[in-house]
């Protein structure tokens, strides 16, 4: 008692996520960036973008979800930051497409006790889907989504989704894909202001979803696991 606590060695900024931890996103996006250039390679890209004033500084590995998308910090000068994208990441995302000037989500990792204002977001996308509307409700927007089967299958009402890495909630549900209601802040703050009809979105299921439906043995398209025999014979039925 009294003794000051130094800090520790170990200590980083407040959105620093350690490589060796999950990396973990909110689906709340904290800012608008830029990419600045796009330089391809045979079979990888990077990726420079520019965030605001007050986004930065950004540390060398840290992760940050562009459009949803987690990418690795291999430079950093201020709120900029370059980071490679792999043939993987590039086939199945938007980045892909991306040229220079095109304006982009920015989320730093959650840091752990930090506030989880959205869901947990991983980073990692499952497939890209396509704007079907985005129409003004009052003082609202109400935004339609086209999505592939694979992920329209773990989409429930009031559950959640992340597009180009905003945690939205589904209020409903047709068999091309899911609606959401988008409120000012909302559509101020991210870039679904600037889509239309047609563009591209990526987007990320529910992870816990995800992993339920590993453990039900949906995945594979046979039999689940679990069925009211198993929860009859372990007394849950």
């Amino acid at each position: 008692p009294g003794i000051p606590c130094p800090r520790p060695r170990s200590f980083r900024p407040r959105h620093y996520a350690s490589p060796r931890a999950p990396i973990v996103f909110t689906g709340i996006v904290e800012a608008i960036g830029q990419i600045e250039a796009v330089r391809a390679g045979r079979e990888a890209s990077r990726l420079r973008v520019a965030g605001p004033a007050g986004f930065g500084p950004l540390e060398l590995g840290e992760s940050v979800a562009v459009n949803g998308v987690c990418l690795t910090v291999e430079r950093a000068d201020g709120a900029a930051f370059e980071a490679d994208v792999s043939a993987e990441t590039l086939s199945r995302t938007t980045l892909g497409r991306m040229r220079a000037a095109a304006s982009v989500n920015l989320e730093r990792a959650l840091a752990l006790g930090g506030r989880l204002g959205g869901h947990l977001v991983s980073g990692h996308i499952d497939a890209v889907g396509a704007i079907r509307s985005l129409v003004p409700r009052g003082d609202s927007w109400e935004l339609s989504v086209d999505a592939p089967a694979p992920v329209l299958d773990l989409c429930v009402e009031k559950g959640s989704v992340a597009v180009d890495g905003l945690s939205l909630t589904v209020a409903g549900l047709d068999e091309r894909g899911f609606r959401c209601a988008i409120v000012p802040h909302t559509f101020r703050s991210t870039t679904l202001r600037r889509l239309g009809p047609g563009d591209p979105v990526n987007l990320e299921a529910d992870l816990i979803g995800k992993y339920v439906k590993r453990l039900l043995g949906l995945e594979s398209g046979g039999p689940p696991r679990i069925t009211w025999d198993t929860l009859r014979r372990h007394g849950y039925a």
